[in-house]
Formats: C-alpha cells, structure tokens, sequence
C-alpha cells in the first residue's frame, strides 16, 4: 500500500507542478530578501497545506467533492460550482496558457516569436497531450514513473547548481510587501497558486487509479491516500524550497527587478540556465519548463474529460477530451489575453467558494455542522465573492464600499470574515449533521 500510495502521489505532484509552480517561489525568494524564512513559511503553509489537504479529502470520500457538496449543501449546487471549476481550470484558461507559458519561457528564445512557431509548438504540444490523456489509464505510468521523475531531476540539478554557485542573500531589504508583512505576503502568494482547485479535479483521477488497485482492507485504502498526500507534500515542498533559496541567492540587477513588466521568476530561471551551462542552457530551460507544464496539462485535460463523462455521459470520454484539446489549442495562439480576461472573474467567484467548502469539510469531520448553516457560509462567500467581481470588473463604488468596509480587503481575502462567522453560526444552529462519508468497499472492485 506504501508503493501504492508512492506512486499515485508522484503521479499528481506531476499533474499540479506546472509553470506557475516553478516561477513563484524565485519571485518570492528574491523579493523577500532577509525575511526569506517567514515569508517561504507562509507560502508553502498555503501553496501545500490547502491543496494537500483538499486532495486527500476528496479521495477520502468515494464521490468526490460532488457527494460532499451534494450532501451538505445541495446537488445543483455542486454540478453548478463544479462546472465553473472545471471550465476554469480546464479549456478556458489554465491549460491554454501551460502551452503559452511553456513557449514564451523555454521555447521562445530559441524560435524567435511569431505565429508560425507558436502553431507548430502548440499542435505537436496538444497532439502529444490529447494522445496521452485519451488514455487514462495509462496516466500513472507515463507520468508517475517517466515524465515526472524527468522533469523533476532537470529542477533538481538547476537548484542544485545554482545554490553551489550562488551562496549569498542577493538583496538585504525586502521589497514591496515582504518588507510590511512577509508572511502574510508569502501566505498569499501561495495562495495565488491556485491548485487548491486543481485538488477538486485532480482527486478524480487519484479515485480512478484507486479504483484499479485491489486493495485488502478500507484501512490500506486510507494509508495509500495518505501516503499519496504526503509524497505531493514533500516533493513540491522539495522543490519549493529548493527554488525560493536560488531566487534568494541570485543577483538581479536593480534595472531588471525594478521593471514591472518582467517576471523575475522567469528571468532567474533563464539567467541560471545561461549562466552555468552556456547556450546549451536555453535547451535545457527550454525542456524543463515544456516537461513541467506538458504534465499538468495532461492532468488536466483527463481530468476535466473525465468529470464531463461522468456528468453529462452523452458524449464519450474521447470526444471530451479531443474537444477540450482543441479549444485549448486555439485560445493558446488566438486571442488568449482576452478569454483570460473573460475567464478571470470566473475563477475569482469560484475560488473562494472552494476553499470554503474544503474549510467546511474539513471541520465537519470534527464536529457535527448545521446543515442549514453550511449553506449559508457558502452564501457569504458567494456573496462578497460577487461584490467583489463587481467593483473590479463592472466599477460600482458601492459595490467597492462593502468590500473595503471588510477586514483583510487589502490582501484580497474579504470573504475569510464573512466565512468564518458563517461556521461559527454552523457549530450552533439546528440541523446539524456528521462529516461522516460512504466506507470504502473491503474489497474494491477493478474497473
């Protein structure tokens, strides 16, 4: 059950590290200078300890986050937030932009820029992805045993090369936030990371690798999606912490960190590549971060199939994932900033919403909640979750007014008060009912 558990964690750490994984923590390194300790403190509490934990409970429960969701709040409700999530984290913005992102980091400087490379990257980039994904089955040998352990060693030797090159903090002042609170500021970060949602797809294809394992008992069942968890935990925190400590160490020039319009996350790991392995380094820059995104792609796009199948199985699990490969094929070279524009309220109305369903799960295997005041927690952050999409995207000064009015409006968290009240209000109204989920079959059947 350990090797179980190994395995289908190595294969999801593959699936949730993607190119924003791998730019945030030298950002954060850098910019939180001497205050480096509290500041990767914060970011991996959030960047890790949410995701983890939201993976793990949703595995937990043979049904998913959509029988959670079904039974404390409501079914249409669950089919709705599910749908938005995996839009979200699917064709209309996180798997676009992996391919974008692999090629304007890696690939770009080599190509030149252009249409004409980016269609060509992004067809074979698609092609290899969607034949992939179209067998899921397949996922954890591919991914689990080749792709990850690939990418995950090219990491492994730029940190490791780095930080025996580079031994000194680059900068002794923080910067910007990190200089106020570096915490708070590295809490955020990781909360910007986003695989909090990603935990809602990617638990389905821990279920279906599950599911193909005959396990003795419901105990070696529940060890396997621990060690799962903690191999995800330690392996990004790893990685995390190994690439926090090279953008910590590595001297930017004043003239490029104080550039708004570039990504120093991105400009360390280039800078590296260049630095300690000459113009074969751009090759190697360039692999790394096409492998790095290339897996979450496939993750995601089997994951999204996967949970369209399982709604609405009218259309085969094929033809879901062929769709979604062309769609993401044709935002990724057509008009990408703009489906993000569309999309970016989306995710910040779902966003929310999902990790106040993980807090609310998470508690209710503790104590009995009121069912009732579930449903109005999750309202709560409906609520200024929508406020909020309506001063940043639509201008209303009143709208604007109620959010300010709220604590923690400046670190984009105004819906967390409004959240925890709504539990508070759970552990003492009426209706109240067990966190308690479906046991697992002694014996789970192989599909």
């Amino acid at each position: 059950m350990f090797k179980n558990g190994l395995q289908i964690g190595l294969m999801l750490f593959g699936m949730f590290f993607g190119a924003g994984n791998l730019i945030f923590p030298p950002t954060l390194g850098f910019q939180s200078a001497s205050q480096f300790t509290p500041a990767i403190l914060g970011f991996l509490l959030s960047g890790i300890g949410m995701p983890v934990i939201a993976l793990i409970i949703g595995t937990f429960n043979p049904g998913g986050f959509r029988a959670e969701m079904n039974r404390k709040i409501a079914p249409a409700f669950s089919l709705l937030l599910l749908v938005l999530i995996y839009l979200s984290i699917g064709p209309l913005m996180a798997i676009p932009r992996t391919a974008a992102t692999s090629f304007s980091i890696g690939v770009l400087p080599i190509s030149g820029d252009g249409a004409l490379p980016l269609a060509i990257f992004t067809l074979l980039y698609f092609a290899f992805a969607w034949w992939l994904a179209i067998t899921p089955s397949k996922l954890l040998p591919r991914l689990g045993k080749i792709l990850t352990p690939l990418f995950a060693l090219l990491i492994i030797v730029l940190m490791i090369a780095g930080l025996f090159t580079y031994t000194s903090t680059a900068i002794s002042t923080p910067l910007g936030k990190y200089a106020i609170s570096a915490f708070g500021t590295g809490f955020i970060e990781g909360y910007n990371t986003m695989d909090t949602l990603a935990s809602f797809a990617f638990c389905i294809l821990a279920l279906n690798e599950m599911r193909r394992i005959p396990f003795a008992s419901t105990k070696a069942y529940y060890v396997s999606v621990w060690m799962a968890g903690l191999a995800v935990a330690i392996l990004m925190g790893s990685l995390y912490l190994g690439l926090a400590l090279l953008g910590n160490h590595f001297p930017i020039p004043p003239q490029i960190y104080g550039d708004a319009h570039i990504n120093l996350g991105a400009f360390v790991l280039a800078e590296t590549s260049l630095a300690l392995f000459g113009n074969i380094g751009m090759w190697f820059l360039a692999i790394m971060v096409t492998l790095t995104c290339f897996t979450t792609t496939v993750g995601l796009i089997a994951a999204v199939s996967a949970f369209f199948y399982e709604e609405f199985p009218a259309i085969s699990y094929r033809k879901y994932a062929t769709g979604i490969s062309i769609i993401s094929l044709l935002l990724a070279n057509l008009g990408l900033n703009q489906i993000i524009k569309v999309s970016l309220p989306i995710l910040l109305f779902v966003y929310p919403l999902a990790i106040t369903i993980v807090m609310l799960t998470i508690l209710n295997k503790f104590v009995r909640l009121s069912r009732p005041g579930m449903r109005l927690t999750v309202g709560l952050a409906a609520l200024v979750s929508a406020l909020s999409i309506l001063h940043q995207f639509a201008g209303l000064a009143w709208a604007e007014n109620i959010v300010a009015a709220l604590p923690l409006a400046d670190s984009s968290l105004a819906w967390l008060t409004p959240v925890l009240v709504g539990m508070a209000l759970s552990l003492i109204l009426p209706g109240r009912i067990s966190g308690d989920t479906a046991p697992v079959l002694e014996q789970p059947h192989k599909n």
